[in-house]
C-alpha cells in the first residue's frame, strides 16, 4: 500500500485519466449486454426432473411454446367465425424462424378442448421459434404484429414473451433507480460533508461504478450465462458500495487535513489506513458472495459473480480514482462549503454523542444485550414458517399486459397434462412393453393429487406418460404427489424418472437446501480467517459472525412475515406467496457481507485504540465515537440507494430492496452501536485473546515473523499507556469526559485514534521506513512490561 500511495501521488493525473477512460469505454461496450441476458438458469440442470426435460426435448422437441396468442371473439361472433382471419395472419409468419405453429383451428379434435377457454369465447395459437445454439433469445418482436388480428382482441404471452417482459421491466427499473438515487445521494452527502466538492467525489465515482457493472457483466456473458436479475443486483451493489467506500475515504482524508497534515501526506495516510480497511472490507464481501458459487443453479452463480465483481470494482475505484481525485483537489476538497465550521462542529457533536451512547451501554451491558438479543430472536421467529416457491409471471407488476394475459391463460384454459411427466425406461435399452407402461399409468392415477395419467409418446428408449395435478394452486399437495410417484415400484424390467414443472421446483429447492450448509461454511470459514488476520484475536471474529447471524435471522424473519405471511404486504403492493429460494441465497450473502463489512470498520478503530494502550472500555468508547457517525451515514446512503431500487413494481426487487434496508437498519443501530459494545464490555480482556500458536502465526503472517503487537502482547491493563501514545493529537478529541474529582484515565488520554504510529491495528499501518515495534522516545518496546508505578 505504501508503494501504491507513492505512485498515486507521483502519477495522480495519469491514474485518474486512465481509470475514467477505461470505465467509460468499458461502460459503452457494456451497453450491449442487454440482448445477452437470460431469464433462465433457475433450475438444477443435474436433477432428475431436468434430465427428464432434456430427454423429452431431445427426442420429441420443445413442448413449451415461445409465444401464445389468446384470441377473443368479438360480440356476436364465435371462435369458429374468426378462424379464417386468424389463419390468414398466421400464414404470413416467417417459417424460416418458426419451428412449429399449433392453433385451435388446426389441431386434432381430441386436443381442441385444451386450446379453447371454458366459456368458449377465446381460442389459442401457439408458436415455437427456431433457437440458435448460442442460447440467446430469438428475435420475435416483429412477429407480434403479424399475430395481431384487426377487430379481434389479441393478448400475447408465452415463455419468451414473459422472459422479455422481465428484461424490459428490469431495464426500466434500473434507469429509474439510478435517476432517483444519484441526486438523493448527492444531497445527503452535501449535508454530511457540508460542501459540494467533497460530496461530488463519491457520487461521480458511483456513476463510474455503474459503467463498471455494465462492462463486467458483458464480459461475464462471454464465458457463462448471466441472468437478467444480475444486472440490477450488480448495479445496486456497485452503486451502494462505491458511495460507501468513497464516503470512508473522503472522510478520512478531510480528517487528516484537519489535523494539520499536508494534502500529499493526507492522501498517503488515507490510502494506508482507510484504503487498507476498504481492501479487507471488499475481501470480506467477496468471501460472502463466493459462497454462492457452490450452487448448481446458473442464476445463483451469475448473481454471485456479479456481486463479487461489484465489490472488487467498488474497492478498485476507491483505491484509484478517489485518492487520485483527492490528490488533485488537495485542500480544495473543502471548497464550496455551505457553512464554514459547521461540519467540524457536527463531527465533535457526533463523536460526543456516540461516545456517550457507548458509555451508557457499558454501564449496564446486560440490560442492553439481553433485551436487544430477545428482540432480534423474536424478529427471526417467522423464519420457521418459511416455504420455498418459484419465480413466476406473478412477479411482474399487476398492470403488466403480459402478466394479465398469462393469468387469463392459467385461469380459463385447461391444462393438457404436462404438470407431471414420467419416463418409463426399458432396462434392456429398448422401450418398455405396453402392458408395463399401462400398469404404471394405473398406479399413477391412484396417487392422491394426480389425475389424467396417459401415455403420449414412445421413443426408442422410453415411453412418456403425462399427468395433471388435481389442484395447481396447492403446491404442497402437488409436491407430495411427485414424491409419491417416485416412491412407486416400477413395473418389472423398467425404471422410471419423474419430471414436469412441480418436480423441477421440488428438485430445485432440494438442491438449494443441500448446498446451503456448504455456502454457510465457506462464508463463515473465510470470514473468521480474514478477521483473525485483521485483528489477531479469535474472540472478535467469532463474535462478528454471531452478530451477522443475528442480523440475518431478524432480516429473514421480517421478510417472511411480510412477503409470505402477508402482514403489511398490501401496503407495499405485493401479494403474499412462498419465498423464492434464489432470493434467500442472495439476501443471505448480501446481509452477511454487509454485517461483517460494518463490523470491520467499527472493530478496526477499537483494535487501534487497544493497541495504543487503552483499556477495553476505553477502546470501545473510542471506536464507537469515531465510527458511529460514518457507519450511520454509510448505512443511510446505502439504504437510500437500495430504496430507489425497491421502487420497482416487481416483487423480486422489492424483496431484495426491503431485505437490505431491514438489514442496514438492524445492523447499523441495534447491533453495531448497542449490542456489540455491550458484549465487548462483558467479555473484557478476553476479547483480545488468541491461543499462543495462533498468535505466533498471526505475527509471522502480518509482521514478517517479528514480535509484532498482536492482541495478547498489547498493553491491556486498565489505565496503562504505551510510549507511542500521546505523541500526536487527533483532529477530534474523543477522550472520555472525566468526572469531577476523579483521576484521568491515562489510557484514554493517551489515545490518538488517527495519527498515532502503527501499533497493530488494521486501520493504522506503520509509516514507510519506521519500525512498527521501535519506540523512538524512550527506547522501550511497546510489548515490554511497564513498571509497577506506570512510569518509564
Amino acid at each position: 500500500m505504501t508503494r501504491w500511495a507513492a505512485f498515486l501521488l507521483a502519477r495522480r493525473w495519469l491514474v485518474l485519466i486512465v481509470t475514467v477512460t477505461a470505465l467509460v469505454l468499458g461502460g459503452a461496450w457494456g451497453l450491449g449486454v442487454f440482448p445477452h441476458l437470460r431469464f433462465e438458469g433457475f433450475l438444477d440442470d443435474g436433477s432428475e426432473a431436468a434430465h427428464v426435460t432434456h430427454q423429452v426435448e431431445e427426442h420429441l422437441g420443445r413442448r413449451e411454446p415461445d409465444i401464445v396468442a389468446i384470441y377473443t371473439a368479438p360480440p356476436g361472433q364465435s371462435i369458429d367465425d374468426i378462424g379464417p382471419e386468424v389463419a390468414g395472419h398466421l400464414a404470413a409468419l416467417d417459417r424460416t424462424r418458426v419451428e412449429r405453429v399449433d392453433t385451435y383451428w388446426t389441431v386434432p379434435v381430441v386436443e381442441k378442448p385444451y386450446l379453447r377457454s371454458a366459456d368458449g369465447t377465446r381460442a389459442l395459437a401457439t408458436v415455437t421459434l427456431q433457437h440458435s445454439g448460442s442460447g440467446d433469445r430469438p428475435a420475435y418482436h416483429d412477429l407480434l404484429s403479424v399475430l395481431q388480428v384487426p377487430g379481434v382482441d389479441t393478448q400475447l404471452t408465452g415463455k419468451t414473451v414473459v422472459d422479455d417482459s422481465f428484461n424490459t421491466q428490469l431495464k426500466t427499473d434500473l434507469v429509474v433507480a439510478e435517476s432517483v438515487s444519484l441526486p438523493l445521494t448527492l444531497i445527503l452527502l452535501v449535508m454530511i460533508f457540508g460542501g459540494l466538492t467533497a460530496a461530488a467525489v463519491p457520487v461521480l465515482v458511483a456513476a463510474l461504478s455503474v459503467l463498471s457493472a455494465l462492462g463486467t457483466l458483458r464480459l461475464l456473458t462471454m464465458f457463462t450465462e448471466v441472468n437478467a436479475f444480475a444486472l440490477n443486483v450488480t448495479s445496486l451493489l456497485c452503486l451502494g458500495l462505491a458511495i460507501d467506500y468513497g464516503l470512508f475515504i473522503v472522510s478520512r482524508f478531510r480528517e487528516e487535513l484537519r489535523s494539520g497534515a499536508s494534502p500529499n501526506d493526507a492522501v498517503r495516510r488515507t490510502v494506508l489506513t482507510a484504503g487498507r480497511t476498504v481492501c479487507f472490507s471488499a475481501l470480506l464481501l467477496v468471501c460472502a458472495f463466493a459462497g454462492m458459487l457452490v450452487f448448481p443453479q446458473e442464476v445463483i452463480r451469475s448473481l454471485g459473480l456479479g456481486a463479487i465483481s461489484a465489490a472488487l470494482s467498488a474497492a478498485l475505484l476507491s483505491l484509484t480514482a478517489v485518492p487520485a481525485a483527492l490528490a488533485v483537489l488537495g485542500a480544495r476538497i473543502n471548497s464550496l462549503t455551505w457553512r464554514r465550521g459547521a461540519v467540524e462542529r457536527g463531527e465533535v457533536r457526533a463523536h460526543r454523542f456516540w461516545g456517550a451512547v457507548a458509555d451508557r451501554v457499558m454501564r449496564h451491558p446486560l440490560r442492553v444485550a439481553v433485551p436487544i438479543t430477545l428482540v432480534l430472536v423474536v424478529f427471526a421467529a417467522p423464519v420457521l414458517l418459511t416455504r420455498f416457491g418459484s419465480i413466476s409471471y406473478t412477479s411482474l407488476p399487476p398492470g403488466n399486459p403480459v402478466r394479465a394475459a398469462t393469468e387469463q391463460l392459467v385461469q380459463e384454459f385447461r391444462s393438457p397434462g404436462g404438470d407431471i411427466t414420467v419416463l418409463v425406461h426399458g432396462t434392456a435399452g429398448s422401450p418398455p412393453p405396453l402392458h408395463a407402461s399401462l400398469g404404471f399409468v394405473a398406479q399413477a392415477d391412484a396417487v392422491d393429487g394426480v389425475t389424467g395419467a396417459q401415455p403420449i409418446a414412445t421413443t426408442s428408449d422410453f415411453t412418456v406418460i403425462s399427468a395433471a395435478v388435481t389442484d395447481r394452486s396447492d403446491v404442497e399437495r402437488a409436491n407430495a404427489a411427485v414424491a409419491a410417484l417416485r416412491e412407486l415400484a416400477p413395473p418389472a424390467g423398467t425404471r422410471i424418472e419423474v419430471g414436469g414443472p412441480f418436480a423441477l421446483e421440488a428438485d430445485n429447492n432440494h438442491a438449494i437446501t443441500e448446498a446451503l450448509p456448504t455456502m454457510i461454511a465457506v462464508m463463515v470459514g473465510a470470514t473468521l480467517l480474514l478477521l483473525f488476520l485483521a485483528f489477531g484475536t479469535v474472540v472478535l471474529p467469532v463474535k462478528a459472525v454471531a452478530m451477522a447471524g443475528l442480523s440475518l435471522g431478524a432480516t429473514f424473519g421480517l421478510l417472511t412475515w411480510i412477503f409470505q405471511e402477508g402482514h403489511g404486504a398490501g401496503l407495499i403492493g405485493v401479494a403474499p406467496e412462498p419465498v423464492q429460494p434464489t432470493l434467500v441465497v442472495l439476501i443471505l450473502a448480501v446481509v452477511f457481507g454487509l454485517s461483517t463489512d460494518y463490523e470491520i470498520f467499527l472493530m478496526s478503530r477499537m483494535v487501534e485504540a487497544h493497541a495504543a494502550g487503552a483499556s477495553t472500555e476505553t477502546a470501545v468508547h473510542t471506536g464507537t465515537a469515531l465510527t458511529g457517525r460514518v457507519v450511520t451515514c454509510a448505512a443511510l446512503i446505502l439504504g437510500t440507494v437500495t430504496a430507489a431500487f425497491a421502487l420497482s413494481p416487481m416483487t423480486i426487487m422489492r424483496f431484495i430492496g426491503l431485505g437490505m434496508i431491514f438489514a442496514l437498519v438492524i445492523d447499523a443501530t441495534l447491533v453495531r452501536m448497542l449490542l456489540v459494545p455491550s458484549l465487548i464490555k462483558l467479555m473484557g480482556d478476553a476479547n483480545w485473546w488468541a491461543p499462543a500458536p495462533l498468535a505466533r502465526l498471526h505475527r509471522r503472517i502480518m509482521h514478517g515473523g517479528s514480535e509484532g503487537p498482536g492482541p495478547r502482547h498489547r498493553a491491556t491493563a486498565r489505565g496503562r499507556s504505551t510510549p507511542a501514545a500521546g505523541r500526536h493529537r487527533s483532529s477530534v478529541d474523543v477522550r472520555r469526559p472525566r468526572r469531577k474529582g476523579s483521576s484521568p484515565d491515562r489510557g484514554a488520554a493517551a489515545i490518538d485514534p488517527v495519527h498515532r504510529p502503527h501499533r497493530g491495528g488494521l486501520d493504522d499501518p506503520a509509516p514507510s521506513g519506521e519500525d512498527p515495534l521501535a519506540d523512538t522516545t524512550d527506547g522501550h518496546s511497546p510489548t515490554s512490561p511497564a513498571p509497577a508505578d506506570g512510569s518509564r
